[in-house]
């Protein structure tokens, strides 16, 4: 018996509830922040922290709200001593989003407004979850490798600081610009999964660090969040530009996805790996190595040639981390370390503006079935 609603397979193209955070047109490939285009905020110089404020508060700060925001997440960067403890006592060799799963739902154990669920308490954890979470990333990555965790450095800006916390040097200039603009671009992007169950744990009035938790694990999936680590995986298996195309090729011909390309909503660009593209382009001619930029343009020309497939934003963020010297295991968690903005933005949201999530389910299976007594089957 079919029930009386609408089924579409992952629920594609449903609209579950409304929002002013963020506008996706997928038509003419646009992503808006409160009304701000992505690329007006990119090539006017924003700030990831600027584009923090405007999540939360629906408009960018002027310069003293900047200056107050910017100082009250240098604050809190720092991780409390047992949240230490417990990436030291962690497997070295365990995944690190699941790292980072398990350290946020730790961390909410010591927040300072555990039980205070007023929304002036949930800024409070929301500027805490966005200031620490790349310390959590760094720091594991540092304990990983034999190494003792760096302090961070308030007079750092984010995308400055995650560098600084994971080599214990400050970044370039160029290194910094391209982070920062990694981290904008990766923000927000309406109702995609790990949002989608961030508010479906804020809609129960769970905790925000109960909410978060359930993003993190969502984003842990390789169709989600893992798409530019399995993209660099690719580049470095093909490994020469004049190899991309048969390897391409007969990957098509086996039926397998290359990851980083198509995206559920964008039917043409994805307005995120326009800025993607040219940076990753720059990083690799002050790297001095070109071929992984080379490699992914030849093989977003074919793609495009033969699939009618678009390059999303998973495809150049890969080879431009890559020619960062960021090791491929972390950009799954550097997705989280901006997208903890966005997130927080939308549970924020949800709690203002609060009814349970509960979608039906269409039942296809066996109705009328007569029971049969256990002596009988």
């Amino acid at each position: 018996m079919a029930a009386e609603t609408t089924f579409k397979a992952g629920l594609e193209d449903v609209v579950s509830n409304t929002s002013e955070i963020c506008f996706l047109d997928g038509k003419q490939g646009r992503l808006l922040y409160y009304g701000y285009d992505i690329h007006d905020l990119v090539d006017g110089g924003a700030s990831f922290e600027e584009v923090v404020y405007l999540l939360w508060h629906g408009d960018l700060p002027n310069q003293s709200q900047l200056k107050a925001f910017t100082e009250e997440l240098a604050r809190e960067r720092a991780l409390a001593e047992p949240v230490l403890d417990l990436l030291k006592r962690l497997p070295k060799d365990a995944n690190a989003m699941a790292v980072l799963r398990t350290a946020v739902s730790f961390l909410g154990l010591y927040d300072p407004d555990d039980g205070d669920e007023s929304l002036e308490a949930n800024y409070r954890k929301a500027a805490r979850l966005v200031a620490k979470i790349p310390t959590i990333v760094t720091s594991f990555e540092r304990i990983r490798q034999g190494l003792d965790p760096v302090q961070p450095d308030p007079s750092l800006s984010a995308a400055a600081n995650f560098f600084y916390l994971l080599r214990g040097t400050k970044p370039s200039e160029f290194e910094e610009k391209a982070f920062n603009t990694a981290l904008i671009l990766h923000a927000d992007h309406e109702l995609n999964a790990s949002t989608f169950s961030a508010r479906v744990t804020a809609g129960t009035l769970s905790d925000m660090y109960s909410a978060i938790t359930s993003a993190i694990g969502t984003l842990k999936g390789p169709l989600h969040g893992g798409a530019n680590e399995q993209v660099m995986r690719m580049l470095l298996e093909i490994g020469e530009p004049s190899k991309a195309i048969a390897w391409i090729d007969e990957a098509l011909a086996q039926k397998k996805k290359i990851m980083g390309f198509g995206h559920r909503v964008y039917r043409t660009e994805d307005p995120r790996a326009t800025h993607l593209r040219e940076l990753s382009k720059k990083a690799g001619e002050l790297k001095g190595e070109t071929k992984w930029f080379e490699m992914s343009q030849a093989i977003e020309k074919h793609m495009l040639e033969v699939k009618g497939l678009h390059a999303n934003v998973d495809f150049y963020s890969a080879s431009l981390y890559y020619s960062l010297g960021i090791p491929t295991h972390l950009y799954t968690p550097i997705f989280a370390c901006s997208r903890i903005s966005g997130w927080t933005a939308h549970v924020l949201e949800q709690y203002k503006n609060n009814r349970l999530i509960r979608p039906r389910a269409e039942y296809v299976g066996p109705t009328d079935r007569k029971f049969v007594p256990l002596s009988e089957r």
